[in-house]
């Protein structure tokens, strides 16, 4: 006689939690952090690590457990593990709730696979977050992104105009989001804006950087006779497309490829790239080490 294998039991999602963290590398470091969470009654799922060095470096972990009534202890537990395993170590970190989506501004001007990419996978649940409003320069994209139940906002926005227009954006964003996506925005965004929005900025590169950098990058890389065409995410700082890179992908192509099918091509990777960005940012998996990214 056989018996049929115990039905799997889905973890309640408002009590899973995360705690991301990074600190100077010394031993003791991961068992003073499990022991604290299998104190507070915490069960863990998974812990990921990574030392940038194997003596001497920086420590970045990122652990996901369960802990029943997760909402209600979160502020305790983040009190408690600041004042004691935190405090003795040197430990910059935050928990997060699973089920507290991130909440998501997309900006964009008139071009729209990367945007409508970026709705329709978060209608079928395949993102973790809610995206609160679309941002846009052009009002083109407005008819678009009606269908999804999405606040959509026009600020005209030009190198005329940049700093009321940016003013107006951060009347709307600052305190009330947690992540910006640029989504093809093409507007240049003053250090100014970047410093005052208070919060991370995820844009994507229409190519595979560092290479053909500036205007008309696929036109560029057909002059060029090139083999693979790529898109880069990446985090918005002051230095354009240089910030840390979250995540890059390439696609094949060779000399029967005309200029229209490489932008369709370089379309595609560019979604799946940002899309891809947007959900390990949005899940806590991404933690910058200066200009680069640990992905776990």
């Amino acid at each position: 006689m056989t018996t049929s294998p115990a039905p799997r039991r889905s973890l309640p999602v408002e009590d899973i939690g995360r705690l991301v963290l990074r600190c100077p590398d010394q031993p003791g470091i991961v068992s003073a952090v499990s022991t604290f969470l299998a104190r507070a009654g915490a069960n863990i799922v998974s812990l990921d690590q990574h030392s940038t060095e194997p003596v001497g470096g920086t420590l970045l972990q990122r652990t996901i457990f369960v802990l029943p009534g997760l909402t209600a202890a979160r502020d305790r537990l983040e009190a408690e593990f600041g004042a004691t395993v935190a405090a003795e170590l040197g430990i910059d970190f935050h928990f997060t709730e699973a089920a507290a989506f991130k909440r998501v501004a997309i900006m964009a001007s008139r071009t729209d696979h990367c945007l409508l990419d970026l709705l329709w996978r978060n209608q079928r649940g395949e993102l973790d977050m809610s995206v609160v409003m679309v941002i846009s320069n052009h009002p083109d994209l407005a008819d678009r992104v009606r269908p999804f139940g999405i606040p959509f906002v026009h600020i005209p926005a030009s190198a005329a105009n940049r700093a009321e227009a940016e003013q107006r954006q951060l009347e709307l964003l600052q305190g009330n989001v947690d992540l910006v996506v640029l989504a093809r925005y093409m507007q240049i965004l003053t250090p100014d804006f970047l410093r005052r929005i208070g919060c991370p900025m995820i844009n994507v590169h229409h190519s595979f950087l560092p290479a053909f950098i500036g205007a008309n990058p696929y036109q560029q890389a057909r002059d060029r006779g090139v083999k693979l065409i790529g898109a880069t995410a990446h985090y918005v700082t002051d230095d354009l497309d240089e910030g840390p890179i979250i995540e890059q992908d390439v696609a094949r192509v060779d000399h029967a490829h005309m200029l229209a099918d490489l932008v369709r091509i370089g379309a595609d990777v560019e979604r799946a790239v940002l899309s891809r960005a947007v959900q390990w940012h949005c899940q806590d998996r991404v933690i910058q080490h200066g200009n680069q990214t640990i992905v776990f």
